[in-house]
């Protein structure tokens, strides 16, 4: 109802779901990763039917029916998610939360859900962005490190982008994974090194999405919102928006099945992905691609993410190569 996943105006009816998850379009042709369905087991809600969405006593919008369907559940995984195995998060979503039926409707907004940090409008957004120049996306649903910064600001010099272009960091902050960190501490985090970094080729928003982790489609999803959040590059890293069988541990996608994916719809959907820098701290010179350091002979400094957390727990020192102080302080207050 804000225009994220503009030009959507509603939940998806069957003809739309079906095609976006066959063909990854709208049925128009417009470029769509995921689809945007309105799921209930209720037998009684029929097309016509208007009904209201609340968040808590707030009224939100009001949803008018157009058709009722019974989605291939099954086939809506193998086709987005790559697999209908349970073992994958999004597949598990589907599987067990969603209702047994999908209603497609249009969605007219009411008032914005009140939210314990703020999330502006794409609307919003595009007027606080630099109309002349490219803005490049980050997207992020974790706090932001000493490598994230290092990747995200040299994303501005790639040959994809333009002269004097900005960068959009835009977490999402909505739910994630259950092991994640909460999205208000992530928030804490984003507005502390907001202001410790302050860059005027850096601006920082947050976007209420829940990650799907769908990988190739994924990706595609993430453009296209942030097309409409004024956007006009995307930066895709290495493995993104991936996942694991939670049994097997086995990676669904390649490490670069996503960038591959986005460079082939790019063009088409209208955003440039920027392949992000695989860079690594080395104690010579500081970040570096992983290229340059093998060919210098560097050495390299390495920090997992599983010692990170152990160390924090435990109130050991966190080396400010990989971390910044600030992020560090709001995890230990808050986690």
């Amino acid at each position: 109802m804000n225009g994220g996943f503009s030009p959507l105006t509603g939940f998806m009816d069957e003809a739309t779901y079906k095609s976006v998850v066959d063909n990854v379009s709208l049925p128009d042709g417009l470029i769509f990763g995921l689809p945007v369905v309105f799921d209930t087991d209720d037998e009684d809600l029929s097309p016509g039917d208007i009904v209201l969405l609340k968040d808590g006593d707030r009224p939100i919008a009001t949803v008018e029916f157009t058709d009722k369907y019974t989605p291939n559940k099954a086939y809506e995984c193998k086709k987005c998610y790559g697999t209908s195995e349970i073992e994958h998060p999004g597949a598990l979503m589907v599987a067990t939360e969603r209702g047994k039926y999908y209603l497609g409707g249009k969605v007219t907004g009411l008032n914005l859900p009140t939210r314990d940090f703020p999330c502006k409008t794409p609307a919003e957004v595009r007027e606080t962005l630099p109309d002349d120049v490219d803005v490049v996306a980050f997207q992020c649903r974790n706090p932001v490190h000493r490598a994230h910064y290092e990747l995200f600001t040299r994303a501005l010099d790639d040959p994809l982008v333009g002269e004097n272009g900005v960068v959009l960091v835009h977490p999402t902050c909505g739910p994630t994974q259950a092991d994640d960190i909460p999205g208000t501490v992530r928030y804490k985090t984003y507005e502390v090194l907001k202001e410790e970094t302050h860059n005027d080729r850096t601006r920082w928003e947050y976007l209420p999405y829940s990650m799907h982790m769908a990988g190739p489609r994924e990706a595609i999803q993430h453009m296209l919102i942030r097309k409409n959040f004024g956007c006009t590059h995307f930066i895709i890293g290495r493995d993104m928006a991936g996942s694991k069988s939670s049994v097997t541990g086995e990676d669904y996608y390649g490490a670069y099945d996503a960038q591959d994916f986005a460079k082939e719809k790019g063009a088409e959907l209208g955003v440039t992905p920027v392949p992000s820098l695989n860079l690594v701290y080395t104690e010579e010179e500081g970040y570096v691609t992983a290229d340059e350091a093998k060919e210098k002979g560097l050495s390299e400094k390495k920090l997992s993410g599983t010692k990170f957390r152990q160390m924090l727990r435990g109130g050991e020192d966190i080396p400010e190569w990989f971390a910044f102080k600030s992020v560090v302080k709001v995890l230990r207050e808050n986690v």
